[in-house]
């Protein structure tokens, strides 16, 4: 049976599981990435940027010396002499030496992951997250690095575009968020995880902030949508998908063949909006089709089938798990048009 192109695999931090279950609605961009990148756990990611002061102080060093100028007796013009200074008696101090004062060092620069938009991702925030999908030890991807790295650009873009909307979050919504979720266990879990308070809380506000963006994009998925309610039969090799729509041209059941070919589940699809499917050749076939029709061969990278649309409803209520893969669809579609509209920079090698 096709099945729908997502991932239900939850990601799990041990060291945050005491407070992260209540929060997951908020800290989304943990993202069951090693399986598709569109799923979202409630893990809170985070930056651990430290910042960096620096006070540059400039000196100016005005060393006042006197011209002594000499004129002789005479009327004629003599030319001018240098004044040699008197030689200092033993009594008199000599003037202190000044010394020029050294310049402060400039501060050594933030190392970084990435940038969005001008915006930085720091080195220290990628490494964090990064050993938190590995320590979650779920599904893990030979391509981690370049999982988490992703998820933190789409984390930032969300963050971004809220705040174009003007959405921010003031510091009374953060302490609540942090007082909802247990104070001591969330400055505990971010000491743990190398946070400063001050990390810590930025990056709770740009996780809130980019799930308020995530949830107006989403929002756009209807409760209702047009459904077909189809069955296929399934086949290996182009000659006996041939052999069996010769088959049903000639006056066989399609539910009977169906059954035959898959004993389980008899061929069936369930009912499914548009978007859903893995293949679109099916889904096209299917809203193609009226209620008994079913279509030619239709071949895929699974193989060879044969397709008949049993039901059809132009506003049938989503089902659960058919809206999450519609909102994960937009979101994914949302995220590729806002890269392709930004300046995203890669340092990390």
């Amino acid at each position: 049976m096709i099945q729908p192109d997502h991932d239900t695999g939850e990601q799990a931090v041990n060291n945050a599981k005491h407070f992260v279950e209540e929060s997951s609605n908020d800290h989304w961009f943990a993202l069951k990435s090693a399986a598709g990148g569109l799923g979202y756990a409630g893990i809170i990611c985070g930056m651990t940027s430290k910042t960096f002061r620096s006070i540059q102080i400039i000196i100016f060093l005005l060393i006042l010396g006197g011209i002594l100028s000499a004129c002789g007796d005479d009327k004629s013009p003599a030319p001018p002499a240098t004044a040699t200074p008197p030689a200092p008696t033993a009594g008199t101090p000599l003037p202190p030496t000044l010394s020029p004062t050294p310049i402060p060092p400039s501060p050594t620069p933030i190392p970084l992951a990435a940038t969005v938009n001008g915006e930085p991702i720091t080195l220290a925030e990628f490494q964090i997250e990064l050993a938190l999908y590995q320590a979650s030890g779920v599904n893990l991807a030979s391509d981690a690095e370049e999982i988490v790295l992703n998820n933190l650009i789409d984390l930032t873009l969300l963050a971004q575009a809220a705040r174009e909307a003007g959405y921010f979050v003031d510091d009374a919504t953060l302490q609540a968020r942090i007082d909802q979720l247990g104070a001591q266990a969330v400055a505990d879990w971010a000491a743990a995880q190398g946070y400063t308070d001050a990390d810590f809380r930025r990056e709770l506000a740009r996780e809130i902030t980019a799930a308020w963006m995530r949830d107006k994009i989403t929002a756009e998925i209807p409760a209702s949508a047009d459904q077909a309610h189809a069955r296929q039969i399934l086949l290996y090799n182009s000659s006996d998908a041939d052999q069996v729509l010769a088959q049903i041209r000639s006056g066989a059941d399609f539910a009977n063949l169906a059954a035959a070919y898959d004993p389980v589940m008899a061929g069936e699809l369930g009912w499914f909006p548009r978007g859903y499917l893995t293949e679109t050749a099916l889904e096209d076939a299917a809203f193609a089709l009226q209620p008994g029709e079913y279509s030619s061969v239709i071949q895929t990278r699974l193989g060879y089938h044969i397709l008949q649309v049993i039901e059809r409803d132009p506003q049938r209520p989503l089902s659960p798990d058919a809206r999450l893969v519609l909102q994960e669809k937009v979101l994914h579609d949302w995220l590729a048009e806002r890269r392709s509209q930004s300046q995203i920079q890669i340092i990390i090698p």
